[in-house]
C-alpha cells in the first residue's frame, strides 16, 4: 500500500518528501510524477513506508498540514484503475464529419 500526497508545491523534491515522512517511520520509496510534455512536477506524489502503522501515523499528522505554502492532502492511495485500450478517440458511429448516415 502507499500514501497519496496532493497539493504539493512544484518546488518539492523527493529528498524533501523523504525528510518530512521519515519523522513517522522508514520511507521505502517516493514517487513524484512529472508532466510528459514539460517535465514539470504535477503537484502530487506517492510515498511507501515500511509498515501500515507508520503510514497511518504520517497520514494522521500530515493531512491538512501547511507545508511549503500549501495545505497538504494526505491519504491512502487508491489502486490505479486500468485504462482502456485506445480506439482512435472517436466514439460511436459516424463518418469524419461526426454525423451518422442511415441508408
Amino acid at each position: 500500500m502507499s500514501i497519496y500526497i496532493g497539493n504539493l508545491s512544484y518546488d518539492a523534491t523527493e529528498e524533501d518528501i523523504t525528510s518530512i515522512f521519515a519523522e513517522y517511520g522508514t520511507v521505502k520509496r517516493v514517487q513524484l510524477p512529472t508532466d510528459r510534455e514539460t517535465g514539470r512536477m504535477r503537484g502530487f506524489g506517492f510515498v511507501e513506508m515500511d509498515s501500515e502503522a507508520e503510514e497511518s501515523a504520517a497520514i494522521d499528522a500530515l493531512d491538512g498540514a501547511e507545508w511549503m505554502g500549501r495545505d497538504l492532502k494526505v491519504n491512502k492511495a487508491k489502486p490505479r484503475e486500468p485504462r482502456g485500450q485506445g480506439g482512435g478517440g472517436r466514439r460511436g458511429g459516424g463518418n469524419r464529419d461526426g454525423f451518422s448516415r442511415r441508408y
